[in-house]
Order: structure tokens, then sequence, then C-alpha cells
């Protein structure tokens, strides 16, 4: 089954319409490359997605063993390099909500983290800086 269609609209923007749901994406180039940056660059998604990815395999993880993780807070900062132009490192910052967590839970939710679809796709050459901030 498809996934998605994507049309370019000129002026550097693309819409990608997510196909099971008709969901729409709109993506600019970064103002750094051409664009206006009114809107997610391709790059920004491929980082935001990293930490979508991550949280969504801690919210199963979570669910399954009865841990709250709503309202965890995620920070990307995405690194650009060049020659050829790509993202070098994708920074992911965690803030957990203000719950007790055992150091097991703790564990098992970076774990977790680390280890989602998203993470293992990436190109090695990309470096992933994680950091969870816990409460206490």
């Amino acid at each position: 089954m498809k996934t998605s269609k994507i049309v370019y609209k000129g002026g550097l923007r693309t819409g990608a319409v997510h196909l099971a749901s008709g969901n729409e994406v709109i993506t600019d180039a970064p103002v750094d490359n051409k664009g206006k940056g009114e809107a997610f660059s391709p790059t920004d998604l491929l980082s935001t997605s990293l930490g979508c990815c991550m949280v969504t395999i801690m919210g199963i993880l979570a669910d399954r063993s009865g841990i709250d993780i709503t309202g965890t807070g995620i920070e990307i900062t995405k690194i650009m390099k060049g020659d050829p132009r790509r993202v070098g490192e994708i920074i992911v910052e965690f803030t957990m909500p203000q719950r007790a967590y055992s150091d097991k839970e703790k564990a098992s939710l970076e774990n977790a983290a680390r280890t989602c679809p998203v993470a293992y796709s990436l190109h090695p050459d990309i470096k992933q800086t994680i950091s969870f901030h816990w409460p206490g």
C-alpha cells in the first residue's frame, strides 16, 4: 500500500498527503538554502521524525507497563554539514513530566527511545545526541 503522495507546488514548496488519513504536510526550503522557511524543511521533518518515533516507542512501552508519560516534551536541534549538504547531527532533548519514575522505568524508557525504527534507519554518519531530563 502506498504511503503518501507529494506534489511540488512551486517556490520551493511541497505538499505531502498521507494517503490513509488525507492529512497534508507542507514543506519549504530553509532560509539558508534559498527558501522562505515558512514551514518545516524536509531535513526538519527528518530530524523531527526521530523525536516523534522515539516518544511513540516509549509510549508503547509505557502503555504496556502502566507508566504515564503524557506531557513528555521533546526539543529537536538539527545541525547541518556541507560537502555534500546533509544533516550531520540531531540533538534530542527529552523533558519528562513530574512523576516518580523508578530507575528501572527510566532505563527501559531510555532504551525504548534509542532503539526506535527511525534511529535505526538513519545513516550511522548522522550523530544522534540524546538526553533525558528526569524530574527530581
